[in-house]
């Protein structure tokens, strides 16, 4: 789907605010409100728009201890690959994972309540998946740029 400059202004939108009434939306593009509700629908069904969601803050909720944590992998196994992506999928600490090229197989970024809730994130999850040969940590200081919308 190619997007034009409108497409790109509800997009802005929406990932500033998800909550913004339809009307509003409309008028802020210079859009009927029936004219703005089916180029949202077609940016959905494109795959686009994948979700709509809050921004809530970790440290507010009693997760201050976040980390970046490198890991590398045993071999890469198939079924042991397989295996170690669906614990991380349903891993509640685990916020995010990728799969990169370079010195660590995945890259985690992980929140916990603690120090003590860390270790036990890796003492009983993470050294206990077979696949993990071993884990570095890089704990956050501070998040300098995070939850950024996509700009064009």
């Amino acid at each position: 789907m190619l997007l034009d400059e409108r497409d790109r202004r509800i997009l802005t939108m929406l990932q500033k605010d998800s909550r913004i009434s339809n009307a509003d939306l409309a008028e802020a593009v210079g859009m009927s409100a029936s004219a703005l509700w089916r180029r949202v629908r077609s940016l959905e069904e494109a795959g686009i728009v994948e979700r709509y969601g809050a921004v809530v803050n970790p440290t507010a909720m009693g997760l201050s201890f976040e980390a970046i944590v490198h890991v590398h992998l045993t071999r890469h196994d198939p079924e042991k690959i397989v295996e170690f992506i669906r614990a991380i999928e349903i891993s509640r600490e685990v916020q995010d994972c990728y799969a990169t090229t370079g010195q660590a197989d995945y890259h985690l970024r992980v929140l916990c309540a603690d120090l003590a809730a860390y270790n036990s994130f890796l003492e009983d999850f993470l050294f206990r998946l077979p696949a993990v040969a071993s884990a570095q940590t890089n704990v956050v200081l501070r998040p300098i740029k995070r939850n950024r919308p996509v700009e064009f």
